[in-house]
């Protein structure tokens, strides 16, 4: 390929258009940088990451909390619907007297 007399700004213009050149350069800058940023980003990292298991936790449990309190009012629920049943069986309703035939047409 001839390159000729094509300036810097035309060569940088003619690879960032190419997408296998940008793939590339963004995988060398990469790789150069990082051993700079991570230092710098490894406390907000950190932090981001505590703030994240110290949110689990807490949603762990009010979970837990949830499922208690849903026990308790099932088992609440249960519990008066025997006593209701309980109290039905023992004080069966009284016979209701023969009505009459209705007249009404």
């Amino acid at each position: 390929m001839n390159q000729g007399d094509i300036g810097l700004r035309e060569r940088i213009a003619q690879l960032s258009a190419n997408p296998n050149a940008r793939a590339v350069a963004i995988g060398v800058a990469t790789v150069a940088l990082t051993p700079v940023i991570l230092p710098l980003m490894k406390p907000v990292l950190k932090t981001t990451i505590k703030s994240g298991v110290s949110l689990y936790e807490k949603t762990k449990g009010a979970i837990a909390e949830t499922g208690e309190s849903l026990a308790d009012i099932v088992a609440e629920a249960k519990a008066e619907a025997q006593a209701e049943a309980q109290q039905k069986a023992a004080f069966p309703p009284a016979s209701n007297p023969a009505q009459p035939p209705s007249t009404e047409g």
